[in-house]
């Protein structure tokens, strides 16, 4: 039987906690070379610390000898994006912090793996399993907990980017518990939030004071009773952040990426991968169609997962669990998946339109149950595959 009351709780980073630093520099790397060449070749691994910035991995450009003249921007492109997200510490500024770029030519054993797949499609950049998921316990069709914890982060980054709240500074998390009841949220069991600020003279209580306004107003009305807990600043004085307080790596935030734990992961992380690598591709793909598959109203909640193989251009398997919220058959589902869209790397790529700049602004607050955007952003968050779908089952 499925548990239908319980407590879950999901926690969120924001733009300026150390890992979300290395992967908004890595996707925005990512964006330059795709905005360059669309079928540019990306991964990309960035590590942050006091005062430096480490950037490396592999380029693959259909013309190698093209690769050095880029390389001269990457050292501005992570500059610019640490000065986006507010960065200008003593000891982590964009002007001053040491960047050093050691990207180099993708190794020509790995492009053999994706250029030669059997049946002369584009191979999967490498094995995997990838998850997707969606429930209608959200107009996003996303689980609430995380989908909370994200807004109430991108909600203080908005005000304290505008001056609004000029004491606060970019390093911050967030974590909300939720009490189910017959499946549904109702209520704010606890709110945690530690955010980095000015002034050591600044308390608890005083941060409290600041961001609880904005935590009210993007919770649900209700929410948060007087039995919600509220641990703000929990251990006190916080102005120390960012990669001086914590060492950064891309890929370290898969769970806060995806699902909040709702879900499985496959374990592969998004950001600073082209979309060849179906750790990454295959992921959105899962997302957009368990979002049409619960959006069509074929189910409530809806688990997919895709395997690849290296080189191997079509999935190994496809795999839905309704979770005992539909009355389809999930095996009709998959059947209806594999007819609805081509899920081969090239095949996800042209439907979703993916060999675009568009990453960098995944790279913080989720890269699901997010709005689809005119230029193609988060173009994995549509539902236009409803009717396809109701009509292959």
């Amino acid at each position: 039987m499925i548990r239908q009351d319980y407590i879950f709780t999901s926690e969120s980073v924001s733009e300026g906690h150390p890992d979300k630093v290395c992967d908004r520099i890595s996707d925005a790397v990512l964006d330059a070379f795709l905005a360059e060449e669309p079928e540019a070749r990306v991964a990309c691994e960035t590590f942050a610390t006091t005062n430096r910035v480490v950037i490396g991995g592999e380029v693959g450009l259909s013309d190698q000898s093209k690769l050095a003249s880029y390389m001269g921007q990457v050292e501005d492109i992570a500059r610019a994006a640490i000065k986006d997200i507010g960065y200008e510490q003593d000891k982590f500024h964009h002007a001053t912090c040491k960047v050093t770029n050691l990207l180099h030519e993708q190794s020509a054993h790995i492009a053999q793996g994706v250029d030669a797949a059997e049946d002369k499609d584009e191979g999967a950049g490498d094995q995997g399993i990838m998850f997707g998921y969606a429930t209608n316990e959200t107009d996003a069709l996303m689980p609430a907990p995380i989908q909370y914890s994200h807004a109430v982060l991108r909600r203080l980054a908005e005000v304290r980017k505008d001056g609004t709240e000029p004491t606060l500074r970019p390093d911050a998390k967030s974590q909300i518990s939720l009490r189910y009841v017959n499946g549904k949220p109702v209520e704010v069991t606890s709110i945690v939030l530690s955010t980095q600020h000015a002034l050591e003279t600044q308390t608890s209580a005083d941060i409290r004071a600041i961001v609880e306004p904005y935590i009210r107003e993007v919770l649900p009305d209700g929410f948060i009773t007087p039995k919600t807990e509220w641990w703000v600043n929990p251990t006190g004085v916080f102005v120390i952040g960012g990669p001086d307080g914590d060492a950064g790596l891309t890929g370290r935030k898969i769970i806060v990426d995806t699902y909040g734990g709702a879900a499985p992961h496959g374990g592969g992380a998004f950001s600073g991968k082209d979309p060849t690598k179906v750790d990454r591709s295959a992921a959105y793909a899962a997302r957009y169609l368990a979002k049409n598959i619960v959006a069509s109203g074929m189910a409530e909640k809806c688990t997919l997962q895709l395997s690849y193989a290296i080189g191997v251009a079509k999935p190994l398997s496809i795999y839905a669990d309704t979770h005992g919220t539909s009355e389809v058959d999930p095996a009709a589902i998959e059947r209806a998946i594999g007819q609805v869209m081509d899920l081969t790397p090239s095949g996800i790529r042209q439907h979703l339109g993916l060999n675009r700049p568009i990453y960098a602004r995944t790279a913080a607050y989720g890269h699901f149950g997010r709005a689809p955007e005119a230029d193609g952003g988060f173009s994995w968050e549509r539902t236009d595959l409803v009717e396809a779908l109701k009509a292959a089952v």
